[in-house]
């Protein structure tokens, strides 16, 4: 699924130009005519998630400054491209500080709003993938941080959702790698025992005769190597959440401990004298189909049924290959500002071929596969030859998978020219330099001259102001304090 774009211009001529710039640089694109109509857009629950706002600054009745204001104080966090035919310093400068992410003047090219709008959407992909993982540390995921848009996943989302306002036992069954645990702590993060404990464990990890001391706990001395005394997870998550992952690889005498402890609501640690109340919700997951486990004898069926009283299937990565757009754009966010790489995106063949691939190993195989390309890349882009699963995987069925262009190219019909980011501009002088500088034969007042070249770099470089202070060779907080000192002395 490519990214939406929403427009806001009360321009009916303008509207129609940048709809039409959007398409073509790949973005599906919505139109209105106005702030109140850009909110409304925005906040909605049935319409499309919106990924990037341009919006137009001067505008009657709620202006682009009125939006930006709704926009900061509703916690939306959607990247604004602001847009408007009055480029003066004041306006970039108010618009930046309102939360702003880019500034463009009209009539806006379309290679530079197809810059503007890469940034913006991998900013706010890297953005995003750094507060999932930052909730994920924490214990504090959300619905929100799941990526996903494909309809598949809706009505898993609607369930899991409604379970979570609740303390009903949750079992999540899906292939390895579709994000059964992700799923879990969501539920968990959104009901009311988020404040509480979210313990986990990997049942098929845990050695068969260390089973109940871990789940249960254990008295110190109730046997050889038990030097002290153990809660168990039940304990720990006691209030809270445990998560029983890989449930179906319990064996059978955990099983009944297991079963009894869900019935009582109380467990008995391993050399213990009496049981213990815990208050518990039970999330389960395994990536084999429990029912059929039942019926080999290798799953008590009674305990079964206690599992599996709301069950939660999530389709694997084939059967929504729309979310490999938008997981890829933030794995690869992500990786790059771990790794400190500079990777503008991944190539139209290179997008055709991960949307065919069938991925047996889900998301956390996708996740891998962005990892090495972007520690083993040596461009600026990554391809087909950064990703060798491609070539070693059967692909799927091609007919049904459309390329997917992360970055498209323009292509071109006027004759080259040269671009404006390879015009070099003179940096600025240092704070301790001389006061006066000889320019154009002419001796002139450091100010001035900073402010000629700032004026000069801002209308040259069309308002976008990283690269603004990137040209400069100073820091953009650098550049909006000079901006304020030279709208400062304006109105002196």
């Amino acid at each position: 699924m490519t990214a939406t774009i929403l427009i806001a211009d009360d321009d009916a001529v303008q509207r129609r130009l940048v709809e039409n710039m959007v398409r073509r640089s790949g973005y599906e694109a919505i139109v209105v005519e106005g702030g109140d109509a850009a909110i409304a857009a925005l906040t909605t629950s049935d319409g499309p998630v919106i990924d990037a706002l341009i919006l137009d600054l001067v505008m009657p009745g709620l202006d682009g400054m009125g939006v930006l204001a709704k926009i900061r104080e509703a916690g939306i966090s959607v990247p604004v491209i602001v847009q408007t035919a009055h480029g003066g310093i004041d306006n970039v400068v108010s618009a930046m500080r309102a939360g702003a992410h880019d500034f463009v003047i009209k009539p806006v090219g379309i290679e530079r709003l197809q810059v503007s709008l890469r940034n913006a959407l991998n900013a706010s992909a890297l953005k995003n993938e750094l507060r999932r993982v930052r909730h994920s540390r924490e214990g504090r995921l959300t619905f929100a941080d799941i990526i996903t848009r494909s309809e598949t996943m809706a009505n898993v989302l609607k369930v899991a959702t409604k379970a979570a306002s609740s303390s009903i036992p949750v079992l999540i069954e899906g292939e390895s790698g579709v994000g059964k645990e992700l799923f879990a702590r969501a539920i968990h993060g959104t009901g009311d025992r988020s404040a509480k404990p979210f313990v986990a464990v990997n049942c098929g990890a845990i050695p068969d005769n260390l089973v109940e001391s871990i789940l249960f706990g254990h008295e110190k001395g109730s046997f050889t190597g038990a030097t002290e005394r153990h809660t168990g997870k039940f304990v720990e998550a006691s209030g809270g959440t445990l998560f029983l992952d890989e449930v179906s690889e319990l064996p059978l005498t955990a099983q009944v401990k297991l079963l009894r402890a869900l019935q009582e609501g109380a467990v008995e640690a391993v050399g213990g004298r009496k049981p213990v109340k815990v208050d518990v919700r039970i999330i389960s997951a395994t990536n084999r189909r429990l029912l059929d486990r039942v019926k080999g004898g290798q799953f008590r069926e009674d305990l079964f049924y206690r599992l599996h009283v709301l069950p939660l299937t999530i389709p694997p990565l084939r059967m929504r290959r729309d979310d490999i757009p938008n997981l890829l754009r933030h794995f690869l966010a992500r990786f790059c500002a771990e790794e400190h790489r500079t990777i503008n995106g991944i190539s139209g063949e290179a997008m055709a071929g991960l949307s065919q691939l069938n991925w047996p190993g889900n998301i956390r195989q996708l996740e891998n596969a962005v990892y090495r390309a972007v520690v083993m890349s040596e461009g600026e882009q990554l391809g087909l030859s950064d990703f060798p699963l491609i070539s070693a995987q059967p692909a799927a069925d091609a007919d049904t998978n459309a390329p997917l262009v992360m970055e498209p190219v323009l292509q071109r019909t006027a004759p080259e020219v040269i671009s404006g980011n390879e015009i070099p501009i003179a940096p600025l002088p240092d704070a301790g330099s001389l006061a006066m500088l000889a320019y154009d034969g002419d001796m002139r007042p450091l100010e001035e001259l900073e402010s000629e070249i700032i004026r000069f770099a801002i209308s040259h470089y069309r308002g976008q102001m990283s690269e603004v202070a990137r040209r400069l060779k100073i820091g953009r907080s650098t550049l909006y304090r000079k901006l304020d000192d030279i709208a400062a002395n304006e109105e002196q």
